[in-house]
């Protein structure tokens, strides 16, 4: 099982697919093979829109977001 959590709060968002994560990993930037963590904003969600992203996963993220400016989050593998 894969979940998001919002780095700030420390809280799931909730879980996602394989494929969903592909699409994370392929679509942001890494700074070490370790890393798990990603920086979100309004924009990048629109460019994953663009870039065919699965709607549940943009929904997901959105709802996260909430009205936020931007938010880091990180996933984990339970």
């Amino acid at each position: 099982m894969i979940k998001l959590v919002n780095v700030q709060t420390n809280t799931e968002i909730g879980e996602i697919t394989q494929s969903q994560l592909d699409f994370l990993i392929s679509q942001l930037e890494e700074e070490s093979a370790t890393d798990r963590d990603y920086y979100i904003n309004q924009a990048t969600l629109d460019y994953f829109t663009q870039q065919g992203a699965d709607p549940a996963l943009v929904s997901l993220l959105r709802d996260e977001l909430a009205g936020r400016s931007d938010m880091d989050i990180r996933w984990v593998i339970t």
